[in-house]
């Protein structure tokens, strides 16, 4: 399988949403990574078909995505960032429902929902409505409507909103289980959800691509290193002022800072094994001062 896109492009009057983006997927986990209003939601939405481009194109396997049309959306799973659901239908009755408008034959989707509802964990609350989910079940249960087709495409868009810390882990787990001949792609702002199941993380800001590799590329080409500098808070202000700052943390009277500098930015600063959190200051950046109110700060999200 292989999705090309070329020099896509989306303009929602003067301003672009997306511009000029070119890459090529195959089967694996693809993540895309970027801060809020990157362009990512309007690129998968395009990958989705529910937005034309301005320009450029979207192939499958050779096939422009628009002419398939009915065929290239049979192949495809999509969870938006929000999806709709009618809060008075079990989970259960949701599901069957999807099935319908997906077009599966009742014997098919009937045993397609026991399984999903038994691989989502959601057997026993498969006679809840939808309304009295936790949020974490709710997302639970938008995978599984996402995949009842057993797309080979699988696009999802900030799937991990709202979710508690082990939901996220239960949620990684599930996609490296999908992953499974199959193409999927999800977008996030939250570098943990990418960093341990991608096989490929893709890089937005500002409606472009800037940077593509694996987790180890990502990290070994900046050009910036990573130092631990221990300082007074009256050092600390005039740190993050001259430099990136990953992480502040109290020590004692004094302060710990994670701080991103070509050169060695105090005498006794002492060099760190950069990580994926800290590429993304790098690549995305974000004003020190912002790191400075909080007093603490405990990693980027």
């Amino acid at each position: 399988m292989e999705l090309e896109i070329k020099h896509l492009k989306k303009r929602f009057g003067a301003a672009a949403a997306v511009d000029d983006v070119s890459c090529t997927m195959h089967q694996g986990v693809y993540g895309l990574l970027g801060v809020n209003g990157a362009g990512k939601t309007t690129l998968m939405r395009m990958l989705c078909t529910l937005v034309h481009p301005t320009a450029g194109e979207i192939t499958y396997n050779g096939r422009d995505i628009f002419e398939m049309d009915a065929q290239y959306r049979n192949l495809l799973g999509y969870l938006p960032q929000e999806f709709g659901f009618y809060p008075d239908f079990t989970v259960e009755e949701y599901l069957s429902y999807i099935s319908a408008i997906k077009g599966l034959r009742p014997a098919v989707a009937g045993k397609r929902t026991r399984e999903l509802l038994r691989q989502m964990g959601l057997s026993e609350v498969r006679k809840k409505k939808m309304k009295k989910l936790s949020g974490g079940m709710k997302r639970r249960v938008g995978i599984a409507q996402a995949i009842l087709n057993d797309p080979e495409i699988l696009i999802l868009d900030e799937p991990t909103v709202g979710l508690d810390p082990n939901e996220r882990i239960r949620f990684r787990n599930l996609i490296s289980e999908l992953a499974h001949e199959r193409l999927v792609l999800l977008s996030t702002h939250i570098v943990s959800d990418v960093e341990y199941i991608a096989d490929q993380i893709l890089l937005m800001k500002d409606g472009r691509l800037m940077h593509s590799g694996t987790s180890e590329e990502i990290v070994a080409a900046m050009e910036e290193r990573v130092w631990n500098c221990v300082v007074s808070h009256k050092e600390a202000s005039e740190c993050m002022r001259r430099y990136k700052v990953a992480n502040v943390k109290p020590a004692q009277e004094q302060l710990m800072l994670r701080v991103l500098s070509a050169e060695k930015p105090m005498a006794d600063a002492v060099e760190l094994e950069p990580t994926l959190e800290d590429a993304f200051l790098y690549y995305f950046g974000s004003p020190a001062q912002e790191f400075a109110k909080g007093g603490e700060h405990h990693g980027l999200l």
